[in-house]
C-alpha cells in the first residue's frame, strides 16, 4: 500500500475531543519519566554512602537517601497510574468514535459498494483493524514523548557522569535505530497482510454462518471448513512472518543493548580500579546506560506499534474515503409529503461490470407514467428487469439513461433521506432484525405510540399471532427473524410498512414463498396497505394481480405490454401465454392433490 504521511494526522484527528485528557496523561507520563531519571543518581549516592564510609557510625546520609528514594518511587507510581488510566480512556474513546464513524459512513454507501465487498471483510475492519490503531492514539504517543525525554535526559546524565564511558554506550545507538527502521518497514507491510488475511477468513465464516442451512442441506461442511481453514492458514503464516521479524528485531536489540552494557561494565570496572571513577558513579552510570538501552528498545517497540497501526488504519481510511455513487444534491428540492406520481422517461440502466468487458443493459428505454394512487403490477420472465425497475425509485441505483421523476421532479433533485421516507418496501425475503417484534415494527417509524404499533399489526393481520406469544410484542424474533414462520415474518414486515405510511409502495413478490393460508392473510393485509398509495407489485402468481389498475409485462428490459388483466388476455401476447401456462400448472397441481387425497 502506498505510504501516506497524512494518514497518521488523520488518525490523530479522532483524538481531538480527548485532547485535554491526553495532555494531562502525557504530562503525568513525562513527570513519571523525569522522576525515573533521578533515582540512579540516588542509588549511586547510596552505594558511596555505604562503601566509602566503612566503619563510620553516621548513617544520616544513608537514611536521607533511602527516604528520598522511597518518595521518588511513590510519586513515580502515582503519576504512572494516572497516565495509564488517562491514556487508556483516550484510546477507548478514540476506538469507539472511529468505529461509529466507519459504521455511519458504511450506511451512506450504495448497494453497488456492498455488492462488491464481502460483509466479513467490512466487519473485520470495524473490529480488529480499529482495535489495532488504539495504541497509536493513546499509549504509543505518550510513550514516544516519555521515552524521548528519558533518552535525552539519560544521555545528558551519562555524559555528565563519565564522558569516556558515554562514548562506548552511545556508539551502539545508531546500530539500534538503523535496525529498527529497516525491520520496522517490513513489519508494517506484513501487518497489512495479516489484517487482509484475517478479514478474508472472517468473510468466509460470515458467509457460511449466515447460510448455514444451505451448507448443511448440501452437506458442504467440509467445503466451508476448508475455505475458512485456508483463510486462517494464510493469516497464521502472515502472523508467523510478522512474529519472526519482531523476534529478529527483539534479539538484535537485546544483543546490542546488553552487549554494550557488558563492555561498559568491563571498562568501568577498570576505571574504578584505577581510581578515576567511584563505585557509586559506576552504578549510577550503569543505571543510566540501562535506561538508554531500555528506552531505545522501547522506542523501537513504539515504532513497531506505529507500523502495525498504520497498516490497519490504511484499510480503515480506504472505507472512509469511499464515496457513494449516488450523489446528493447541493440544494435538495422539498419533499415533505409526496403525492406519489412516478414517471419513467426513456429510462435505461446497466450494472457496470456485470460481465467481463461488457455493459449488459438491464433496462432499455422504459417510458411510462404512473399517476398517484394507481396500483401497477409488473410481470414477466425472470431477468426481465422488474426488480431493477422498482429499485430505481428509492435510488438504490441511479438510471444510466433517461430520467426518473417523482411528483414531476427528477429523483436526483431530492435528498436521499426525503425520497426514501416516501417509499415503503416489502420484499420477498423479509429481513427482520434480532430484537423484539415491537422493535421491528417500530423500524418503520421510531418513536411511534404503542397504540399505533398495535394498530399497524392489526391492519397487517399480525396482532393475533403476536398476542399468542408469552411475551407478546416483546418476543425476540432471533437473527433475521428465524423464530417466526415465513408468513409471520411477512406480516411483521407489512406492519412495519403500514407504520411508516409511505406514499409509494413496492411489493416485490411478497407472497410467492407462502403457503395458501399464509398467503391469504398476507394478501388481505397487503390490500389494506395499498389503499390510497401508488403501488408497484412484482407478482409471481398472476392470480394475485387480477384487480390491479394496470399490468405491465416486461421482457428483456423493456415494457412490451400495458393494460388491465382483461385487456392483456384479449390481446393474446406474452401475458396470456404466462397466464395460461400458470393456470394449467395450478390445475395439474390441484388434480394431483385430489388424486392423492382420494
Amino acid at each position: 500500500m502506498r505510504r501516506d504521511p497524512r494518514q497518521l494526522v488523520r488518525l490523530l484527528a479522532f483524538a481531538r475531543p480527548y485532547r485535554w485528557v491526553f495532555v494531562v496523561g502525557v504530562v503525568a507520563t513525562l513527570v513519571s519519566s523525569g522522576l525515573n531519571l533521578v533515582f540512579p543518581a540516588l542509588f549511586g549516592r547510596l552505594i558511596d554512602a555505604s562503601f566509602l564510609r566503612v566503619g563510620s557510625t553516621d548513617t544520616s546520609q544513608l537514611d536521607r537517601t533511602v527516604v528520598a528514594l522511597l518518595g521518588i518511587f511513590a510519586l513515580s507510581a502515582l503519576f504512572g497510574a494516572a497516565q495509564s488510566f488517562l491514556l487508556s480512556r483516550v484510546g477507548a474513546g478514540v476506538v469507539a468514535d472511529l468505529r461509529r464513524a466507519v459504521f455511519a459512513h458504511l450506511l451512506t454507501l450504495s448497494p453497488r459498494f456492498f455488492g462488491e465487498h464481502k460483509t466479513g471483510d467490512l466487519t473485520s475492519r470495524l473490529t480488529s483493524d480499529v482495535g489495532t490503531v488504539q495504541t497509536v492514539t493513546s499509549t504509543a504517543l505518550a510513550q514516544l514523548a516519555a521515552q524521548s525525554v528519558s533518552l535525552v535526559g539519560a544521555v545528558v546524565l551519562l555524559v555528565t557522569t563519565s564522558p569516556r564511558l558515554s562514548l562506548l554506550t552511545l556508539a551502539v545507538i545508531p546500530l539500534v535505530i538503523g535496525t529498527a527502521v529497516t525491520i520496522g518497514r517490513r513489519i508494517r507491510r506484513v501487518s497489512r497482510e495479516v489484517q487482509d488475511a484475517v478479514a478474508g477468513a472472517n468473510a468466509s465464516a460470515e458467509e457460511a454462518i449466515s447460510g448455514v442451512r444451505v451448507v448443511q442441506s448440501f452437506t458442504a461442511e467440509g467445503v466451508e471448513e476448508g475455505r475458512y481453514g485456508q483463510g486462517v492458514t494464510q493469516s497464521f503464516l502472515a502472523a508467523l512472518k510478522r512474529a519472526r521479524l519482531q523476534a529478529l528485531m527483539a534479539g538484535v536489540m537485546s544483543f546490542l543493548t546488553f552487549g554494550a552494557l557488558a563492555v561498559v561494565l568491563w571498562y568501568g570496572g577498570r576505571l574504578v580500579m584505577a581510581g578515576s571513577l567511584t563505585p557509586g558513579n559506576l552504578v549510577t552510570f550503569l543505571f543510566y546506560a540501562l535506561q538508554v538501552g531500555g528506552t531505545v528498545v522501547a522506542l523501537t517497540g513504539v515504532f513497531n506499534q506505529f507500523q502495525e497501526a498504520l497498516g490497519a488504519s490504511g484499510r480503515i481510511f480506504e472505507l472512509l474515503d469511499e464515496r457513494s455513487d449516488l450523489p446528493q444534491p447541493a440544494q435538495p428540492a422539498p419533499l415533505a409529503r409526496a403525492e406519489g406520481r412516478v414517471s419513467f422517461d426513456g429510462v435505461s440502466f446497466t450494472y457496470d461490470g456485470e460481465t467481463e468487458g461488457t455493459r449488459a443493459a438491464v433496462l432499455r428505454d422504459v417510458t411510462l407514467d404512473v399517476p398517484a394512487g394507481q396500483v401497477v403490477a409488473l410481470v414477466g420472465p425472470s431477468g426481465a428487469g422488474k426488480t431493477t425497475l422498482v429499485n430505481l425509485i428509492p435510488r438504490f441505483w441511479d438510471v444510466t439513461g433517461g430520467t426518473l421523476r417523482v411528483d414531476g421532479r427528477d429523483v436526483r433533485d431530492y435528498a436521499l433521506a426525503d425520497l426514501r421516507a416516501q417509499v415503503g418496501l416489502v420484499p420477498q425475503e423479509t429481513l427482520l432484525f434480532s430484537g423484539s417484534i415491537r422493535e421491528n415494527i417500530l423500524y418503520g417509524r421510531p418513536g411511534a405510540h404503542p397504540d399505533e404499533v398495535e394498530a399497524a399489526a392489526r391492519a397487517a393481520n399480525a396482532h393475533e399471532f403476536i398476542s399468542a406469544f408469552p411475551h407478546g410484542y416483546d418476543t425476540v424474533v432471533g437473527e433475521r427473524g428465524v423464530k417466526l414462520s415465513g408468513g409471520q415474518r411477512q406480516r411483521v414486515a407489512i406492519a412495519r410498512a403500514i407504520l411508516k405510511d409511505p406514499r409509494i409502495l413496492i411489493l416485490d413478490e411478497a407472497t410467492s414463498a407462502l403457503d395458501n393460508e399464509s398467503e391469504a392473510l398476507v394478501q388481505a393485509a397487503l390490500e389494506r396497505l395499498m389503499q390510497g398509495r401508488t403501488t408497484f407489485v412484482i407478482a409471481h402468481r398472476l392470480s394475485t394481480i387480477r384487480n390491479a389498475d394496470r399490468i405491465l409485462v416486461m421482457d428483456a428490459g423493456r415494457v412490451t405490454e400495458d393494460g388491465t388483466h382483461a385487456q392483456l388476455l384479449a390481446a393474446g401476447g406474452l401475458y396470456r401465454d404466462l397466464y395460461e401456462l400458470q393456470f394449467r400448472a395450478e390445475q395439474d397441481a390441484q388434480a394431483d392433490l385430489n388424486l392423492t387425497t382420494s
